[in-house]
């Protein structure tokens, strides 16, 4: 069985993905598998720095690695190549990225902004698409605005999937989460405030939603609602 393993937004989380790439190895019982990153690496949680030293470092043999890029990631980028967008970067959260590298802007390694630019945007197979935010049904894929792949929000309730294919991202944060629907998945729990992220696994050769969930968060949660004890499923 090939599987796609995804994880959503980290946020700076260092702790939440080295803990997920361990489940994840763990899951794969030494047969590999694929990775898919949904980007939004930086900001708001506490070890930016360290996130994207090790999603840098990629993957073993065995695996495919693919990280996406989300709008955070993006934002972090413009604010590097024009000093007019740092405003608006730090009130998004960048204000823990300067500080994950010591507080100097001097110091952040130009690879690191390179890296973070160079991120794909979309990664399709047989049987879904994978995106940071989502994709607007009425533009073809190949034509979709970077816009739309990086900011986009799905209407609650909204299950269409893409041209056939399940769409996974994740962006749209919730806590209770992931969202599960019919055409789609969103995986972002918001993780970075939480401690609670999910991991979804996805079987290669069948269409549809994710075939099992790998749950990290730490022993302590925050409160959840009595209402909903586990995953939100969405109607069709």
């Amino acid at each position: 069985m090939s599987l796609t393993y995804v994880i959503p937004d980290v946020h700076g989380r260092f702790d939440l993905l080295s803990e997920a790439l361990h489940r994840v190895h763990a899951h794969a019982a030494g047969n590999g598998g694929t990775l898919v990153m949904l980007g939004d690496y930086v900001d708001k949680g506490p070890d930016s720095s360290k996130v994207i030293a090790r999603l840098r470092r990629g993957m073993p043999d065995g695996w495919t690695f693919i990280p996406l890029k989300g709008n955070h990631d993006a934002m972090m980028v413009a604010a590097w190549r024009d000093p007019l967008h740092m405003a608006r970067w730090l009130q998004h959260g960048g204000d823990a990225v300067l500080e994950s590298y010591g507080g100097d802007p001097f110091i952040v390694p130009e690879a690191d902004i390179v890296w973070l630019e160079a991120l794909p945007l979309m990664h399709v197979d047989s049987h879904r698409i994978y995106v940071h935010a989502g994709l607007d049904p009425g533009v073809a894929r190949d034509a979709q605005p970077e816009s739309t792949l990086l900011w986009k929000r799905y209407p609650k309730g909204d299950a269409a999937g893409f041209e056939g294919r399940h769409v996974v991202h994740g962006h749209d944060s919730f806590a209770l989460g992931p969202e599960l629907y019919e055409g789609r998945t969103n995986l972002d729990t918001r993780a970075w405030r939480t401690g609670r992220l999910v991991i979804g696994v996805f079987d290669d050769a069948l269409p549809g939603g994710p075939v099992d969930f790998i749950v990290v968060q730490p022993e302590q949660e925050l409160p959840r609602s009595e209402t909903a004890p586990g995953f939100f499923r969405g109607k069709p």
